[in-house]
């Protein structure tokens, strides 16, 4: 067996502080926790969504409210964690005021697919908490996502995975649970440079801006059109699982901005999804855009601000720029 998670932490040439370890060894055990319980979700009456909103306006799942409950329990965090924002959750909460790291996540991505056995994940972001003494407010949150000082996400599939970045290369591991603990299964990942694959919503074709359109079209023209070969098309409804595809062979997501009022800023959270995912993707060799700008250059204004995202292979992910700034 290769070297466990703890292992890895400690023999790494990282600048990963005591705090900083003992903090991701806490996300890993509590991504354990509801990998089981996600396991066991349609048994124990765990599926099916509520009859309630988020702040986005979304109607929660019973295991997006109880997986948030989970990673909210002060006492996990042992005095790591100043302070939490979640997707599911209006504003901060105050954890340890003599916490060193600001903790930030969506708790149960792609939380739709639930109900009917399908790919979801944990995504979690992490900051260095202020050390002015006073209350957290959340312009302490609102940070560019190039000042990430860890970042990853827990994909709930077949096998439970946690892929991870400390700015210096992705590593994922595979949680065993028999042995109860997470071994190394590939370190400093690369994302191929090239790709001829990629997964975005189709059905949203009509409301897409002219770049994203044209690099769609061609890419469906195959063989006959201007890139002389044929693409795949891949879309499962959940970051996580889409991501994690490409980071293991290549491949470019979209989930664009459109002419629609509720997607002109695109769709996705800046905090919650897109700064972590885009850290990964860089790591990985990647290149995490919003259309003609770096993802990890935003500077968020609001908790829940939402951002277009196209990531991916290096070359197609630059293509698509290049039509974005052409245009």
């Amino acid at each position: 067996m290769t070297q466990t998670l703890s292992q890895y932490l400690d023999a790494a040439k990282l600048p990963i502080s005591p705090e900083l370890n003992r903090l991701i060894l806490a996300m890993a055990a509590s991504c354990a926790e509801l990998s089981d319980i996600i396991g066991t979700s349609s048994l124990n009456n765990l599926q099916g969504a509520l009859d309630q909103e988020n702040v986005q306006g979304e109607v929660q799942k019973k295991l997006d409210v109880l997986s948030n409950e989970l990673f909210i329990q002060p006492e996990r965090w042992h005095g790591t964690v100043a302070g939490i924002a979640s997707e599911e959750m209006d504003t901060l909460i105050q954890v340890d005021a003599k916490g060193d790291y600001l903790l930030i996540f969506d708790p149960v991505d792609g939380s739709s697919n639930l109900d009917v056995n399908g790919t979801v994940g944990t995504i979690f972001s992490i900051l260095d908490a202020p050390k002015t003494g006073a209350d957290l407010t959340e312009a302490d949150f609102l940070r560019p996502g190039s000042e990430q000082v860890a970042g990853g996400y827990v994909l709930y599939g077949p096998e439970t995975q946690l892929v991870l970045t400390f700015g210096q290369g992705v590593a994922i591991f595979g949680y065993h649970r028999h042995k109860n603990d997470w071994f190394l299964i590939r370190d400093q990942v690369q994302i191929p440079v090239s790709t001829r694959e990629f997964a975005i919503n189709a059905s949203n074709h009509r409301h897409w801006h002219p770049p994203v359109r044209r690099y769609i079209d061609e890419c469906l023209a195959g063989k006959d059109g201007v890139r002389g070969t044929d693409f795949n098309m891949r879309w499962l409804a959940s970051m996580v699982g889409d991501v994690h595809r490409v980071i293991s062979r290549g491949g470019i997501f979209m989930y664009p901005s459109d002419t629609r009022p509720n997607v002109s800023n695109g769709k996705l959270r800046v905090l919650y999804e897109a700064n972590p995912i885009a850290f990964l993707i860089e790591q990985a060799g990647g290149a995490a855009i919003n259309g003609p700008d770096r993802i990890l250059d935003q500077m968020p204004g609001k908790l829940h601000q939402r951002t277009s995202v196209i990531l991916g292979s290096r070359e197609e992910v630059e293509r698509v720029q290049s039509y974005f700034r052409e245009a």
